[in-house]
């Protein structure tokens, strides 16, 4: 016997761990929660804060309306704005994280206005459908998790049957007595390794490529789905260990326990009522106030952008989609310019404005060490691996943050970013030399951050350079 199984791009386990948590997580959170839940990341820019908690909660409420008003609340949309380095993105992190919900974040400067080469603006859209299309998968997956596991056990019992009866044909062993035996040592992991023969069925290729351009980002898998549809698929058989043909067959089972309308209907309908789009670098679509070169571009996006933060129907592979209550959050740092900027109709559809505090100095010592993933925790979990017990005074994190701000201020303020940097600086030589250290633990203190940084701070030219 061959099992026959079709090869298909895996969606890990990793993949929609990063993205999904349980479905009704926000439900049950308040605002407070909310904000409670990004303290935990976030220091400060408590308005921020509170903005996106309200929206999020929002959401949640408007699911439980039953009137026909339902239908008229629309989301308020936000802009955020403030300098780089102050938690604008961080922030779009850690609610991806947190809504488990479809979300995506986007790149303002990746979009061109339609006739131009580039990313058309929809295709915000059908990325924000692909996640929810993964994050459905993923559950649907894990409800029939134990099923497909089964049935995969049963085709590699079934194939061993197969390899070993030949070679044990004079054996008394019935064949329940032998598929009961071969199940118990597959259960106890004792036939990982033995080799089976299955038949991998691999789509043809096509021959032509379709290049997506503006607009025609979906064609390209349309065009292979026709041609498989036309172009009988060609079957290859393998030899693979019992470890490999598990991962493949479990995989088939997969595609065969989901009902993928289904799948695609649920993916749907959650982009449409719960799905968040975080445009980022907003404000580098402001005109400078020419009419001419690439200004006219800009405000081009702007224009293309705005039906579909308005509400308007996009089609995508798995059919059309509406984005009248999708939540739009933008953010931009406005330096060289001003939210006034944008085109007047954009401006009407992001109602909620918060403005992003700089970082203090107070800010950069609990960056460094109060969030659940700050960087002196980082820094001490990576040189734990080659057993280096790292740990920081308070006067040298003070000394840290000084640096940092003062950088900041002699040179582009790029906030809580610059940190990255002079920790990288600081421990260069500890991070280099730690497989061969003999001293195994390491205590960073003022005097050693003045030592390996002081001399690049005062050189003004210098610290732009590599701080």
């Amino acid at each position: 016997m061959v099992a026959k199984t079709t090869t298909k791009k895996k969606t890990t386990k990793k993949e929609m761990n990063e993205n999904n948590h349980a479905n009704n997580l926000l439900d049950s959170l308040t605002p407070a929660e909310i904000t409670a839940e990004l303290d935990k990341y976030i220091i400060g820019q408590e308005n921020a804060k509170k903005s996106v908690a309200i929206a999020l909660r929002n959401r949640a409420r408007r699911k439980m309306v039953d009137s026909d008003i339902k239908d008229e609340i629309a989301p308020k949309n936000i802009i955020m704005i403030g300098p780089t380095g102050v938690g604008k993105t961080e922030i779009a992190r850690r609610l991806s994280k947190l809504s488990g919900a479809p979300f995506i974040k986007v790149e303002a400067t990746k979009y061109t206005e339609v006739g131009y080469v580039g990313r058309d603006v929809e295709s915000m859209i059908r990325d924000l459908v692909n996640m929810s299309v993964n994050l459905v998968r993923y559950e649907m997956r894990e409800l029939v998790r134990t099923k497909a596991e089964k049935n995969a056990e049963d085709i590699i019992v079934d194939l061993l049957m197969v390899k070993y009866r030949k070679s044990r044909s004079s054996s008394s062993e019935t064949k329940t007595e032998m598929r009961n035996r071969l199940r118990k040592d597959l259960k106890a992991g004792n036939l990982e390794e033995d080799m089976v023969k299955i038949t991998i069925s691999q789509p043809p290729m096509p021959f032509v490529e379709v290049l997506p351009s503006t607009g025609f980002s979906d064609i390209d898998a349309d065009f292979q789905n026709i041609i498989n549809s036309i172009m009988p698929p060609k079957d290859k058989e393998k030899s693979v260990s019992v470890k490999e043909a598990r991962k493949i067959l479990v995989e088939e089972e997969y595609d065969k326990l989901i009902d993928i309308e289904k799948l695609n209907s649920e993916a749907i309908s959650r982009t449409e009522e719960m799905g968040i789009v975080f445009i980022d670098e907003i404000d580098k679509l402001c005109a400078s106030g020419h009419k001419l070169g690439p200004d006219i571009s800009r405000e081009g996006v702007q224009r293309d952008i705005l039906p579909i933060v308005e509400g308007s129907a996009i089609h995508t592979r798995y059919g059309m989609v509406r984005s009248d209550h999708i939540l739009f959050i933008a953010a931009g740092a406005f330096h060289t310019s001003k939210p006034s900027d944008l085109i007047p109709e954009l401006q009407g559809r992001f109602p909620i404005r918060v403005e992003l505090d700089s970082l203090s100095k107070e800010d950069l010592k609990s960056i460094l060490t109060q969030p659940k993933n700050a960087l002196t925790k980082q820094y001490e979990a990576l040189l734990a691996t080659e057993g280096i017990q790292l740990s920081y005074a308070q006067d040298a994190v003070d000394e840290i943050a000084e640096i940092a701000w003062e950088v900041n201020a002699k040179t582009e303020n790029i906030g809580a970013r610059r940190l990255h940097t002079i920790m990288e600086k600081l421990l260069e030589d500890i991070s280099f030399n730690a497989p061969n250290l003999k001293e195994k633990v390491v205590t960073i203190d003022k005097k050693y951050v003045v030592t390996r940084l002081k001399g690049i701070i005062e050189d003004r030219d210098m610290s732009r350079y590599i701080l």
